[in-house]
């Protein structure tokens, strides 16, 4: 029996943490062709992913992983960024010293005197932009000139961006053809829902199959496969189990947190109700909000 809830919110907290991360295959590939991306130093990589994909805990990963191959990092979230802030913050991410930091330059050429420091020293200065296409228009230019620079002291930089599909379309044309790779991040599938549920319980200290087949089958096919909505109806399944004193979530558990948690499951479309009975994944995938029957 589930017993102890603060496990729940540690298990499927939603936390960039690494150590939360689960690297099914989706993430596998993309963290691969990213690696290859900094090895090639190709000038720039675009993640594509709708939200709930988890763009943002990959590049966290992928991060770490580029400081390991010897590159420097610097990473920044541009979604709800004001205008004339970016370049003041991007260089807050990088390892300036005193005295570069307070010379009397314009913040564009300290940026370029680092990557022109890091290219003599023949190490790869890899750049990372979240939500590229929530970006204030400076820092998106900024960003389109960057990709696009083709002086010396740019060969050893590296730009890796994220978007959402319908994003792209408000990303630069300078930046999609400068673009090695472009990674479009697909859905879980049973397996990676899975294997991402034996990983998180198993790291709060959780019983060992505390989801059944059943559960991982329709939790997968509710959640549409989205990482997002996986750790958050996985976490409700468990509060809900831990409510009912059962010690295994089956399908109807996951079924009944999906339908009596769903904000207002009358207003479903018919198209849902079909496909949902096709045993499809509805088309939409409803927010959730807690139901107090679910704790007698």
């Amino acid at each position: 029996m589930v017993r102890d809830l603060s496990a729940v919110t540690q298990c499927f907290t939603g936390s960039l943490e690494p150590a939360a991360f689960h690297v099914g295959g989706p993430q596998e590939e993309a963290l691969a062709r990213l690696e290859w991306l900094v090895e090639q130093r190709g000038r720039c990589g675009l993640v594509v992913g709708a939200e709930g994909m988890g763009k943002s805990h990959l590049l966290a990963v992928a991060a770490r992983r580029f400081a390991g191959l010897g590159a420097e990092v610097a990473v920044l979230s541009l979604g709800g960024l004001p205008a004339g802030e970016w370049l003041e913050l991007l260089l807050d991410r990088l390892p300036l010293d005193g005295r570069s930091r307070a010379e009397p330059l314009r913040a564009w050429q300290k940026l370029e005197n680092r990557l022109r420091e890091n290219a003599l020293m023949e190490r790869t200065t890899v750049l990372v932009f979240d939500d590229l296409d929530r970006g204030p228009a400076d820092a998106v230019e900024g960003i389109a000139r960057l990709t696009a620079a083709v002086e010396p002291r740019f060969a050893r930089l590296v730009v890796v961006a994220t978007a959402t599909p319908q994003g792209t379309l408000l990303v630069p044309e300078a930046i999609r053809q400068r673009a090695t790779v472009r990674i479009e991040l697909d859905a879980w599938g049973e397996a990676e829902v899975a294997g991402f549920l034996a990983q998180a319980t198993s790291r709060a200290g959780l019983a060992a199959g505390l989801f059944s087949s059943a559960a991982v089958e329709t939790l997968t096919r509710f959640a549409g496969g989205v990482p997002r909505v996986v750790c958050r109806l996985a976490s409700l399944a468990v509060v809900a189990a831990a409510g009912d004193g059962i010690d295994t979530i089956d399908a109807a558990t996951i079924e009944r947190a999906w339908r009596e948690l769903a904000p207002d499951t009358a207003a479903w479309t018919r198209a849902d109700a079909a496909a949902d009975a096709a045993g499809a994944a509805p088309s939409r995938v409803p927010q959730v909000r807690v139901v107090r029957r679910l704790w007698g």
